[in-house]
């Protein structure tokens, strides 16, 4: 019987790389919130690690792409905070150790971690044995805004909200909040009260996250508010469980249209509050 595929060693995708791993990407429809300009993947290798494990020579449309990928992950770094994004691999290659190279790697070091896992059985076991424990519900809920309360926020600077973020998000990434404002239809918004959301307008719709406050209702009120100002007809948010938004917008009619398990290990949970924070469902 045959053993299999040999693993090869992950290593950091170059640029040579990327076309291979947006292929996985496109696959497993990671893409569809990126419709203009650069996209997560792209920041995870500027502000965190974007790692990649080789497959064989690429034989598709695009045979001039190089070696093909067999899968890929990333990291964000919030401060020493770890936020892993991504850990993908190709249906023929799962259960082959792909998975558990790119995670040994993208996990190694100290400092606190978080990650927002599938329903996948696999994917949660594998991340408990990484020192990670199911905390909450991650909500994936989708509405129409006009039902909705639209609470007053204003126009900011990332820098102007990059504190609060720090403190609501458990580490703080100036750098990641600058580039993902200066991507197509994205701005910050700021309450009066210390809160904040960023929002981008994407067609009809708008992807809030991430947002935070110092009070569950201060980070509330920012989401709402920014929601409202960018026009929408519709939203998209990623809500922790115990957030007070959960029950405010199935109430108003919104659907869970996914759900994840929000992850992480005693480090990160001390700093963590699920009920003032909305993460960016590709930023963490």
């Amino acid at each position: 019987m045959s053993a299999g595929p040999r693993l090869t060693a992950v290593r950091a995708a170059t640029d040579a790389d990327m076309p291979a791993v947006r292929r996985i990407a496109r696959r497993f429809g990671l893409l569809s919130g990126w419709p203009q300009g650069a996209d997560f993947l792209d920041a995870e290798r500027a502000f965190g690690t974007l790692l990649m494990a080789p497959g064989p020579i690429a034989t598709d449309d695009d045979p001039a792409s190089g070696e093909d990928a067999a899968g890929f992950g990333g990291t964000l770094r919030r401060a020493d905070l770890t936020h892993l994004g991504d850990l993908f691999v190709l249906p023929d290659r799962q259960s082959g150790g792909v998975g558990r190279a790119l995670l040994a790697e993208l996990l190694a070091g100290d400092g606190p971690k978080v990650t927002f896992a599938s329903s996948d059985p696999r994917a949660l076991a594998l991340y408990v044995r990484h020192g990670l424990r199911p905390w909450t519900p991650l909500l994936y809920l989708t509405g129409t805004a006009a039902p909705l309360p639209a609470p007053p926020v204003r126009a900011a600077r990332p820098e102007e909200v990059a504190d609060a973020d720090a403190r609501a998000s458990g580490g703080a990434r100036p750098g990641t909040l600058a580039w993902y404002a200066a991507q197509p239809d994205v701005t910050p918004h700021a309450t009066g009260a210390g809160g904040y959301a960023f929002a981008r307008r994407l067609g009809d719709g708008a992807l809030i996250g991430p947002a935070g406050g110092a009070t569950p209702g201060e980070c509330a009120d920012a989401v709402l508010g920014a929601l409202a100002a960018t026009g929408a007809r519709t939203g998209r948010i990623a809500v922790p469980g115990p957030h007070p938004l959960v029950p405010l917008l199935l109430g108003a009619g919104w659907r869970i249209a996914d759900q994840d398990t929000f992850m992480a290990d005693e480090a990160a949970l001390a700093r963590l509050r699920p009920d003032r924070y909305v993460p960016h469902p590709d930023l963490g």
